[in-house]
C-alpha cells in the first residue's frame, strides 16, 4: 500500500498542467497575500505567459479580480481544512494537502478540520519532519487517486480528501471509494512526505540548491 500510494500520487501530480508551479505558489501564498503572476513566474523561472497558460489549464487555480493567484493547494479562501502557519489563518484544498504543506514551506502549522461523518473537531500539529499531536488520536485521512485525466484537481481529487475521527467513521466513504486510501494521520504524513521528497519540493531541497 505504501508504494502504491506514493506512486499513484506522484503519477497524479505529473498529470497536472500546473504541477511545476505548485511548490513556488505554496511558498508565496504562505505569506497570506494574493500572488501577482509576475512574482510566481520569477520564483518558478517561467515566463508570465507560461504561468497564465498553466493556470488556465488547471481550472482549480483560484484567482482574484485582479488576476492574482489566491489558491493552489494552499488557499486564502475558506475551506473545511484550516491551516495556521506563523499566526496566519490559511486554508487547504484537502486533508492530504495540510500534511504536505509544512514539508514544502519548511515551517510547522496547526491544522483544524471536522469529521464529515461524526462532526467531531480534529486538530493536528504538524511540522516539516512529522506530526507532533493529533486530537483525537484515532483520526485518519482519506484520499482518492483516480487514474483518468485531471481537468480539475479540486473536483476530481481534493473533494474526497477528509479527516475522519476514526476508522469506523469512514465506512460509507470506503464503500463509495473501494480503490481509495484510509490511513492514520501520522502514517499519512509519512507517505505524503515521501511524495514531496520524490518530487523535490521539500524546503530543505530548495535550500540546498
Amino acid at each position: 500500500m505504501d508504494t502504491d500510494y506514493v506512486e499513484q500520487t506522484i503519477a497524479l501530480i505529473d498529470r497536472v498542467a500546473a504541477d511545476g508551479l505548485f511548490p513556488h505558489a505554496i511558498r508565496l501564498l504562505a505569506n497570506g497575500e494574493p500572488v501577482a503572476l509576475e512574482r510566481l513566474a520569477a520564483a518558478a523561472g517561467w515566463s508570465v505567459e507560461a504561468v497564465e497558460v498553466a493556470l488556465d489549464d488547471q481550472t482549480s487555480a483560484e484567482r482574484d479580480d485582479q488576476g492574482r493567484l489566491v489558491g493552489l493547494a494552499l488557499t486564502l479562501r475558506p475551506t473545511p481544512h484550516r491551516f495556521t502557519v506563523d499566526g496566519r489563518r490559511l486554508f487547504a484544498w484537502c486533508a492530504s494537502d495540510t500534511l504536505m504543506l509544512p514539508v514544502v514551506i519548511g515551517r510547522p502549522a496547526v491544522v483544524e478540520s471536522t469529521c464529515p461523518h461524526t462532526g467531531q473537531p480534529i486538530r493536528v500539529e504538524v511540522g516539516p519532519d512529522g506530526v507532533q499531536r493529533v486530537d483525537p488520536p484515532t483520526a485518519v485521512v482519506s484520499a482518492a487517486r483516480p487514474t483518468d485525466n485531471l481537468a480539475d484537481v479540486r473536483a476530481d481529487i481534493c473533494i474526497h480528501g477528509h479527516f475522519f475521527s476514526s476508522i469506523g467513521a469512514t465506512t460509507s466513504w470506503s464503500e463509495a471509494h473501494p480503490d481509495g486510501h484510509v490511513v492514520p494521520v501520522g502514517e499519512a504524513f509519512r507517505l505524503d512526505r515521501a511524495v514531496i521528497e520524490r518530487l523535490g519540493w521539500e524546503a530543505t531541497a530548495r535550500a540546498a540548491r
